[in-house]
């Protein structure tokens, strides 16, 4: 039995080391996605500081993307700031890429 516990226990450890890696991946994402939104805005650094860490908070409202879309959607078309939805979208999937590669040199 000890072995199929061990191996149990093997699986739940990655398990959480994978849904942490997701949760981290997805945070970065959210900030270097409220840098980019920040500069289209014309924003000071510090500014842009703040704002990229609105985006991140606004990830927690719901479940998946939609709410970090929305934030930042509009945030752009209050500015007067025109963007494509699609836009929008295809720059937090390649930043998806960027925040998996940067965690990843981290170590």
């Amino acid at each position: 039995m000890s072995g199929f516990d061990d191996r149990k226990r093997g699986e739940e450890a990655k398990f959480a080391f994978d849904a942490e890696k997701k949760f981290k991946a997805e945070a970065r994402r959210n900030k270097l996605l409220g840098i980019w939104a920040a500069e289209l805005m014309s924003l000071s650094p510090e500014e842009a500081k703040a704002y990229a860490a609105e985006v991140v908070a606004a990830d927690f409202q719901e479940a998946g993307d939609e709410d970090v879309f929305r934030k930042v959607s509009g945030d752009l078309k209050a500015r007067g700031i025109s963007v494509g939805d699609d836009v929008i979208r295809q720059k937090m999937a390649t930043l998806v890429g960027v925040a998996n590669e940067q965690i990843a040199a981290e170590g």
